[in-house]
Protein backbone atom coordinates (compact mmCIF):
# COMPACT_ATOMS: atom_id res chain seq x y z
CA UNK A 1 0.00 0.00 0.00
CA UNK A 2 2.06 2.63 -0.73
CA UNK A 3 0.51 4.40 -3.38
CA UNK A 4 0.00 8.45 -3.33
CA UNK A 5 -2.70 10.52 -4.00
CA UNK A 6 -3.85 10.70 -7.95
CA UNK A 7 -6.92 12.54 -9.69
CA UNK A 8 -8.23 9.12 -11.01
CA UNK A 9 -11.37 8.66 -11.87
CA UNK A 10 -12.85 7.85 -8.55
CA UNK A 11 -13.82 3.89 -8.00
CA UNK A 12 -17.48 2.36 -9.06
CA UNK A 13 -17.83 1.26 -5.54
CA UNK A 14 -21.38 0.05 -6.15
CA UNK A 15 -21.44 -1.68 -9.27
CA UNK A 16 -17.60 -2.36 -10.38
CA UNK A 17 -15.31 -5.27 -9.61
CA UNK A 18 -11.91 -6.02 -9.09
CA UNK A 19 -10.01 -6.78 -12.04
CA UNK A 20 -6.28 -8.46 -12.76
CA UNK A 21 -5.42 -4.74 -13.37
CA UNK A 22 -5.81 -3.73 -10.03
CA UNK A 23 -3.14 -5.80 -9.01
CA UNK A 24 -0.36 -5.38 -11.73
CA UNK A 25 1.39 -2.43 -10.16
CA UNK A 26 0.14 0.09 -12.90
CA UNK A 27 -2.86 3.30 -12.32
CA UNK A 28 -5.87 0.54 -11.55
CA UNK A 29 -3.34 -0.76 -8.63
CA UNK A 30 -3.03 2.38 -7.95
CA UNK A 31 -7.04 3.84 -8.06
CA UNK A 32 -7.76 0.71 -5.70
CA UNK A 33 -5.40 1.63 -2.88
CA UNK A 34 -6.17 5.40 -2.99
CA UNK A 35 -10.01 4.52 -3.72
CA UNK A 36 -10.87 2.25 -0.69
CA UNK A 37 -7.31 1.49 1.55
CA UNK A 38 -5.83 4.64 2.13
CA UNK A 39 -9.15 6.27 2.33
CA UNK A 40 -10.28 3.75 5.38
CA UNK A 41 -7.02 2.59 6.90
CA UNK A 42 -4.93 6.49 6.05
CA UNK A 43 -2.68 7.46 9.12
CA UNK A 44 0.64 9.00 9.45
CA UNK A 45 2.99 6.07 9.28
CA UNK A 46 1.11 4.46 6.37
CA UNK A 47 1.44 8.07 4.49
CA UNK A 48 4.81 7.59 4.57
CA UNK A 49 4.42 6.15 1.14
CA UNK A 50 7.60 4.06 1.76
CA UNK A 51 7.60 -0.18 1.10
CA UNK A 52 8.24 -0.08 4.98
CA UNK A 53 6.83 1.99 8.00
CA UNK A 54 9.43 3.55 10.41
CA UNK A 55 8.64 4.01 13.87
CA UNK A 56 9.78 4.35 17.41
CA UNK A 57 9.04 1.79 19.75
CA UNK A 58 8.08 2.10 23.18
CA UNK A 59 10.35 0.86 26.27
CA UNK A 60 9.69 -2.85 27.05
CA UNK A 61 10.13 -6.22 25.13
CA UNK A 62 9.26 -6.35 21.47
CA UNK A 63 6.27 -9.10 20.53
CA UNK A 64 5.10 -10.17 16.95
CA UNK A 65 2.37 -11.88 15.71
CA UNK A 66 1.02 -13.48 12.25
CA UNK A 67 -2.25 -14.71 11.25
CA UNK A 68 -3.68 -16.28 7.77
CA UNK A 69 -7.78 -15.43 8.07
CA UNK A 70 -9.40 -17.36 5.00
CA UNK A 71 -13.15 -17.74 6.88
CA UNK A 72 -16.40 -18.44 4.91
CA UNK A 73 -18.53 -16.48 4.25
CA UNK A 74 -16.74 -13.11 4.39
CA UNK A 75 -19.40 -11.61 6.61
CA UNK A 76 -21.16 -13.61 9.34
CA UNK A 77 -23.52 -11.85 12.48
CA UNK A 78 -21.23 -10.18 14.61
CA UNK A 79 -18.80 -9.76 12.51
CA UNK A 80 -16.75 -10.21 9.09
CA UNK A 81 -13.17 -11.00 7.91
CA UNK A 82 -11.96 -7.54 8.45
CA UNK A 83 -12.31 -7.12 11.90
CA UNK A 84 -11.73 -11.11 12.48
CA UNK A 85 -8.67 -10.07 10.95
CA UNK A 86 -7.69 -7.23 13.41
CA UNK A 87 -9.10 -8.70 16.73
CA UNK A 88 -7.37 -12.25 15.96
CA UNK A 89 -3.83 -10.72 15.88
CA UNK A 90 -4.16 -8.43 18.40
CA UNK A 91 -5.65 -11.07 20.44
CA UNK A 92 -2.16 -13.17 20.19
CA UNK A 93 -0.56 -10.16 21.30
CA UNK A 94 -2.68 -10.04 24.05
CA UNK A 95 -1.65 -13.13 25.22
CA UNK A 96 1.33 -12.67 25.98
CA UNK A 97 0.85 -9.51 28.20
CA UNK A 98 1.84 -7.14 24.95
CA UNK A 99 0.27 -4.16 24.70
CA UNK A 100 -0.65 -3.96 20.30
CA UNK A 101 0.90 -1.08 18.06
CA UNK A 102 0.94 -1.60 14.45
CA UNK A 103 -0.56 -4.40 12.49
CA UNK A 104 0.71 -5.09 8.63
CA UNK A 105 -2.89 -6.49 6.43
CA UNK A 106 -1.97 -8.11 3.23
CA UNK A 107 -5.09 -9.11 0.84
CA UNK A 108 -5.31 -11.50 -1.70
CA UNK A 109 -8.10 -10.28 -3.73
CA UNK A 110 -10.09 -12.75 -6.50
CA UNK A 111 -10.86 -11.04 -9.65
CA UNK A 112 -14.16 -10.14 -10.06
CA UNK A 113 -14.61 -9.40 -6.40
CA UNK A 114 -17.55 -6.89 -5.57
CA UNK A 115 -15.47 -3.44 -5.01
CA UNK A 116 -18.66 -2.91 -2.68
CA UNK A 117 -17.76 -5.96 -0.36
CA UNK A 118 -14.09 -4.78 -0.29
CA UNK A 119 -14.84 -1.41 0.59
CA UNK A 120 -17.21 -2.53 3.47
CA UNK A 121 -14.25 -5.50 4.51
CA UNK A 122 -11.49 -3.02 4.88
CA UNK A 123 -14.12 -0.23 6.67
CA UNK A 124 -14.49 -2.56 9.14
CA UNK A 125 -11.10 -3.26 9.87
CA UNK A 126 -10.04 0.42 9.86
CA UNK A 127 -12.92 0.78 12.75
CA UNK A 128 -11.56 -2.21 14.82
CA UNK A 129 -8.59 -0.90 14.71
CA UNK A 130 -9.64 2.24 16.03
CA UNK A 131 -11.41 0.57 18.76
CA UNK A 132 -8.64 -1.59 19.72
CA UNK A 133 -6.15 1.48 19.38
CA UNK A 134 -3.67 0.23 16.86
CA UNK A 135 -2.93 1.52 13.24
CA UNK A 136 -2.17 -0.64 10.08
CA UNK A 137 1.17 0.61 8.69
CA UNK A 138 2.09 -1.24 5.98
CA UNK A 139 0.84 -3.94 3.72
CA UNK A 140 0.27 -5.13 0.23
CA UNK A 141 -2.73 -6.18 -2.54
CA UNK A 142 -2.70 -8.72 -5.02
CA UNK A 143 -4.89 -10.06 -7.19
CA UNK A 144 -5.11 -13.61 -8.64
CA UNK A 145 -7.35 -14.73 -11.36
CA UNK A 146 -11.29 -15.80 -11.18
CA UNK A 147 -11.68 -19.11 -9.86
CA UNK A 148 -8.19 -19.49 -8.14
CA UNK A 149 -8.83 -17.44 -4.68
CA UNK A 150 -12.36 -17.10 -2.58
CA UNK A 151 -13.06 -13.85 -2.55
CA UNK A 152 -10.64 -12.19 -0.09
CA UNK A 153 -8.00 -14.15 2.16
CA UNK A 154 -6.58 -11.40 3.99
CA UNK A 155 -3.03 -11.60 6.47
CA UNK A 156 -2.28 -9.59 9.26
CA UNK A 157 0.96 -9.43 11.36
CA UNK A 158 1.10 -7.41 14.48
CA UNK A 159 3.72 -5.85 16.68
CA UNK A 160 3.57 -5.08 20.32
CA UNK A 161 5.63 -4.65 23.46
CA UNK A 162 5.26 -6.37 26.35
CA UNK A 163 5.89 -4.52 29.90
CA UNK A 164 8.74 -5.17 32.32
CA UNK A 165 7.87 -7.97 34.83
CA UNK A 166 5.05 -9.43 32.86
CA UNK A 167 5.69 -13.56 32.41
CA UNK A 168 3.10 -15.32 30.60
CA UNK A 169 4.35 -18.48 28.86
CA UNK A 170 2.34 -21.64 28.28
CA UNK A 171 4.71 -23.53 30.16
CA UNK A 172 4.55 -22.10 33.15
CA UNK A 173 0.78 -23.70 34.49
CA UNK A 174 1.88 -25.18 37.74
CA UNK A 175 -0.24 -28.66 39.91
CA UNK A 176 -2.64 -26.55 42.08
CA UNK A 177 -3.15 -23.81 39.16
CA UNK A 178 -6.89 -22.37 38.90
CA UNK A 179 -7.96 -22.86 34.87
CA UNK A 180 -10.44 -19.62 34.31
CA UNK A 181 -12.75 -18.94 31.59
CA UNK A 182 -13.70 -15.64 30.35
CA UNK A 183 -17.24 -16.50 29.36
CA UNK A 184 -19.34 -18.83 27.12
CA UNK A 185 -18.01 -21.15 24.23
CA UNK A 186 -18.20 -21.78 21.01
CA UNK A 187 -20.53 -18.86 19.64
CA UNK A 188 -17.78 -17.82 17.01
CA UNK A 189 -18.06 -21.33 14.94
CA UNK A 190 -21.83 -21.73 15.56
CA UNK A 191 -22.37 -17.74 14.24
CA UNK A 192 -20.13 -18.92 11.11
CA UNK A 193 -21.68 -22.25 10.08
CA UNK A 194 -25.60 -21.15 10.84
CA UNK A 195 -25.08 -18.44 8.28
CA UNK A 196 -22.93 -20.64 6.29
CA UNK A 197 -25.43 -23.12 5.96
CA UNK A 198 -28.69 -20.85 6.56
CA UNK A 199 -29.61 -22.66 9.49
CA UNK A 200 -32.77 -20.91 10.77
CA UNK A 201 -32.97 -22.24 14.58
CA UNK A 202 -29.35 -20.58 15.39
CA UNK A 203 -29.76 -17.15 13.68
CA UNK A 204 -29.55 -15.78 17.61
CA UNK A 205 -26.04 -16.80 17.92
CA UNK A 206 -23.30 -13.73 16.86
CA UNK A 207 -20.14 -14.09 16.89
CA UNK A 208 -17.77 -13.29 20.12
CA UNK A 209 -14.93 -11.85 17.88
CA UNK A 210 -13.71 -9.19 19.43
CA UNK A 211 -9.90 -7.58 20.73
CA UNK A 212 -9.07 -9.05 24.21
CA UNK A 213 -6.15 -6.38 25.08
CA UNK A 214 -8.03 -4.46 27.23
CA UNK A 215 -9.36 -7.11 29.10
CA UNK A 216 -5.60 -8.87 29.51
CA UNK A 217 -4.56 -4.91 30.93
CA UNK A 218 -7.41 -5.10 33.58
CA UNK A 219 -6.47 -8.79 34.65
CA UNK A 220 -2.76 -8.11 34.93
CA UNK A 221 -3.62 -5.06 36.79
CA UNK A 222 -5.23 -6.86 39.70
CA UNK A 223 -3.02 -9.90 39.27
CA UNK A 224 0.51 -9.69 37.74
CA UNK A 225 1.70 -13.36 38.78
CA UNK A 226 -1.06 -14.79 36.20
CA UNK A 227 1.17 -17.90 34.84
CA UNK A 228 -0.38 -18.56 30.91
CA UNK A 229 -2.85 -16.56 28.81
CA UNK A 230 -4.58 -18.44 25.56
CA UNK A 231 -7.54 -17.74 23.22
CA UNK A 232 -9.56 -20.45 22.35
CA UNK A 233 -9.85 -20.30 18.40
CA UNK A 234 -9.30 -22.79 16.32
CA UNK A 235 -9.94 -26.30 18.36
CA UNK A 236 -11.64 -24.82 20.69
CA UNK A 237 -11.13 -24.95 24.57
CA UNK A 238 -9.90 -28.56 24.37
CA UNK A 239 -7.23 -27.88 21.85
CA UNK A 240 -6.27 -24.49 24.26
CA UNK A 241 -6.02 -26.54 27.16
CA UNK A 242 -4.44 -29.60 25.41
CA UNK A 243 -1.41 -27.13 24.39
CA UNK A 244 -1.58 -25.50 27.61
CA UNK A 245 -1.31 -28.91 29.56
CA UNK A 246 1.70 -30.42 26.94
CA UNK A 247 3.79 -27.21 27.13
CA UNK A 248 3.90 -27.15 30.83
CA UNK A 249 4.13 -31.14 31.30
CA UNK A 250 0.91 -31.23 33.32
CA UNK A 251 -3.07 -32.60 33.32
CA UNK A 252 -6.09 -30.15 33.41
CA UNK A 253 -9.15 -31.10 35.51
CA UNK A 254 -12.31 -29.18 34.38
CA UNK A 255 -15.72 -29.05 35.24
CA UNK A 256 -18.30 -29.36 32.52
CA UNK A 257 -20.72 -27.64 34.73
CA UNK A 258 -18.65 -24.45 35.10
CA UNK A 259 -18.54 -23.64 31.44
CA UNK A 260 -20.91 -21.40 30.41
CA UNK A 261 -22.33 -22.12 26.67
CA UNK A 262 -25.09 -20.12 25.61
CA UNK A 263 -28.63 -21.79 25.10
CA UNK A 264 -28.80 -21.74 21.50
CA UNK A 265 -25.24 -22.39 21.07
CA UNK A 266 -26.08 -25.97 22.94
CA UNK A 267 -28.60 -26.41 21.08
CA UNK A 268 -27.91 -26.27 18.11
CA UNK A 269 -24.15 -28.21 18.87
CA UNK A 270 -26.60 -30.91 20.10
CA UNK A 271 -28.55 -30.83 17.21
CA UNK A 272 -25.62 -31.50 15.01
CA UNK A 273 -23.65 -33.62 16.76
CA UNK A 274 -21.19 -30.70 17.72
CA UNK A 275 -18.87 -31.03 21.24
CA UNK A 276 -18.57 -26.72 21.81
CA UNK A 277 -15.82 -27.91 23.56
CA UNK A 278 -13.91 -28.20 19.89
CA UNK A 279 -15.60 -24.95 18.69
CA UNK A 280 -13.90 -21.72 17.53
CA UNK A 281 -13.86 -18.92 19.64
CA UNK A 282 -12.99 -15.30 18.53
CA UNK A 283 -13.44 -13.09 21.80
CA UNK A 284 -12.62 -15.83 24.79
CA UNK A 285 -9.55 -16.45 26.82
CA UNK A 286 -8.02 -18.60 29.26
CA UNK A 287 -6.21 -17.84 31.91
CA UNK A 288 -4.01 -20.02 34.37
CA UNK A 289 -2.90 -18.66 37.83
CA UNK A 290 -2.08 -19.06 40.98
CA UNK A 291 -4.76 -20.85 43.26
CA UNK A 292 -4.91 -17.74 46.70
CA UNK A 293 -5.81 -15.10 43.52
CA UNK A 294 -8.23 -16.72 41.75
CA UNK A 295 -10.59 -14.67 43.70
CA UNK A 296 -9.24 -11.21 42.93
CA UNK A 297 -9.05 -12.49 39.17
CA UNK A 298 -12.30 -13.10 38.50
CA UNK A 299 -13.39 -10.10 40.27
CA UNK A 300 -11.28 -7.81 37.87
CA UNK A 301 -12.80 -10.23 34.82
CA UNK A 302 -16.31 -9.82 36.24
CA UNK A 303 -15.72 -6.00 36.41
CA UNK A 304 -14.83 -6.05 32.34
CA UNK A 305 -17.08 -6.11 29.67
CA UNK A 306 -15.67 -8.96 27.96
CA UNK A 307 -15.35 -10.71 30.93
CA UNK A 308 -18.52 -10.32 32.87
CA UNK A 309 -19.72 -14.09 32.42
CA UNK A 310 -15.86 -15.59 33.71
CA UNK A 311 -15.75 -18.67 35.40
CA UNK A 312 -13.28 -20.72 37.44
CA UNK A 313 -13.92 -24.22 35.74
CA UNK A 314 -11.10 -26.32 37.12
CA UNK A 315 -7.73 -26.83 38.05
CA UNK A 316 -3.98 -28.18 36.63
CA UNK A 317 -2.87 -31.19 38.51
CA UNK A 318 0.02 -33.54 37.69
CA UNK A 319 -0.34 -35.95 35.26
CA UNK A 320 2.72 -37.01 33.54
CA UNK A 321 0.31 -38.46 30.43
CA UNK A 322 -0.45 -34.82 30.28
CA UNK A 323 -3.93 -35.54 29.93
CA UNK A 324 -7.63 -33.09 29.73
CA UNK A 325 -10.44 -34.66 31.78
CA UNK A 326 -13.64 -33.52 33.13
CA UNK A 327 -16.01 -34.02 35.22
CA UNK A 328 -19.05 -34.47 33.25
CA UNK A 329 -22.64 -32.96 34.02
CA UNK A 330 -24.23 -36.40 35.11
CA UNK A 331 -21.29 -37.02 37.88
CA UNK A 332 -18.99 -38.88 35.64
CA UNK A 333 -15.40 -38.01 33.78
CA UNK A 334 -14.24 -38.26 30.18
CA UNK A 335 -10.56 -37.33 28.62
CA UNK A 336 -11.14 -34.05 26.84
CA UNK A 337 -8.96 -34.96 23.80
CA UNK A 338 -7.94 -32.96 20.54
CA UNK A 339 -10.20 -32.52 17.88
CA UNK A 340 -9.93 -35.49 15.35
CA UNK A 341 -10.36 -34.29 11.92
CA UNK A 342 -11.84 -30.87 11.04
CA UNK A 343 -15.44 -30.23 12.76
CA UNK A 344 -15.97 -26.78 11.14
CA UNK A 345 -14.03 -25.74 7.58
CA UNK A 346 -13.03 -22.14 7.33
CA UNK A 347 -13.83 -20.49 10.37
CA UNK A 348 -11.37 -17.92 10.87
Amino acid sequence: MTSQSSPHTPLDLDHGRVEMTHGAGGRAMDQLIDGIFRRHLDNPLLAQGNDQARFTVPPGRLAMSTDGHVVSPLFFPGGDIGALAVHGTVNDLAMGGARPLHLSAGFIIEEGFALAALDRIVASMARAAREAEVTVITGDTKVVERGKGDGVFITTTGLGVVPEGIELSGERARPGDAIVLSGGIGEHGVAILAQREHLGFATGVRSDSAALHGLVAAMLAAVPGLRCLRDPTRGGLAACLNELARQSGVGMQIREAAIPVHPEVAAACELLGLDPLHIANEGKLVAICPPERVDDLLAAMRAHPLGAAASHIGEVVEDTLRLVQMETGFGGSRVVDWLTGEQLPRIC
